[in-house]
């Protein structure tokens, strides 16, 4: 069984919100700030508390490895023991790494994110030196259930540099990433009809989105651009198939979601309020999906 088996099934039953932990310091209440002996013992205890507030309502996590990176070996080891208390809650794990190399690199890539400290259930990848970047982390599906979400469509203001290029056949490139990866998702089919590898395609362009949902009937997408990047449920939904096939990310409108509005923030919130703020947005974002299949 393939880990995107485990997420379809984890959406048909919470929904389709992925919680993304991509956790800056200044998210964090000042006055857990206060309390912590380092900022990467704060982001940690942070990270806690939202998941326990929000799994509820998540269907899978994303953790930006970049916000941990930022801190340090002590930041590391705070991405471990996140990743670590997200197996033990039972939650299914994107690690939102975009690696995009090839050969032995790319194995040790695999190696270091698909077992040991970093485990995870999923990776982000990049595809743009080619599908022998892909391969490396093929036996991992094979032998692991393991998966990843292939760059394909994004939803940042430059992706028209590269990923909107016509080539020769009249295509867009996203077209030819996508063609690709829908060739991969037939080979190795999971039980629901989607390939054990999916697709990053944003939700910030609503006039593509059926259209590109129609033609990758195999591709679970991981879809990014909602809340802060403008996107909202009703162009999300149209990147899904019968209610399911896609998992959307939020991170900073779920992480700071406690001072949202509020300027400046009350010098009394805490780790409590803020997962509370948490689990309202995480609620409020499924129930917004979900009624604008």
């Amino acid at each position: 069984m393939y880990n995107i088996d485990k997420l379809f099934e984890t959406v048909q039953s919470k929904g389709h919100v992925c919680v993304g932990l991509d956790t800056a310091v200044d998210y964090i209440p000042a006055l857990e700030l206060k309390r912590s002996r380092s900022e990467a013992e704060a982001v940690l205890a942070y990270n806690r508390a939202i998941i326990d507030a929000t799994l509820e309502f998540a269907a899978c996590y994303k953790v930006q490895i970049a916000y941990y990176e930022a801190l340090g070996l002590a930041g590391l080891e705070a991405y471990s023991k996140t990743l670590k208390y997200l197996r033990e809650k039972g939650a299914l794990i994107i690690a939102d790494i975009k690696r995009g190399d090839i050969a032995d690199t790319a194995k040790r890539y695999a190696k270091a994110h698909f077992e040991g400290d970093f485990e995870a259930d999923f990776v982000t990848l990049s595809p743009y030196m080619g599908m022998d970047s892909i391969e490396p982390w093929i036996e991992w599906a094979e032998n692991k259930g393991k998966g990843a979400f292939v760059l394909m469509r994004t939803s940042n203001k430059g992706m028209r540099d590269f990923e909107y290029l016509e080539l020769k056949d009249g295509a867009k490139l996203y077209d030819t990433v996508g063609d690709k990866l829908s060739a991969l998702a037939s080979a190795h089919p999971g039980k629901h009809g989607y390939g054990a590898f999916g697709a990053v395609v944003g939700c910030t362009e609503r006039e593509e989105a059926a259209a590109i949902r129609a033609r990758r009937d195999s591709l679970f997408f991981l879809i990014p651009g909602y809340g802060a990047q403008g996107g909202a449920a009703e162009d999300a939904a149209l990147l899904l198939r019968e209610g399911n096939g896609g998992v959307v990310n939020a991170s900073r409108s779920i992480l700071k979601a406690w001072s949202a509005g509020v300027l400046p923030p009350p010098d009394n919130a805490d780790n409590t309020l803020a997962a509370q703020a948490a689990a309202k947005a995480a609620r409020d974002m499924r129930d917004a999906i979900r009624s604008s299949i």
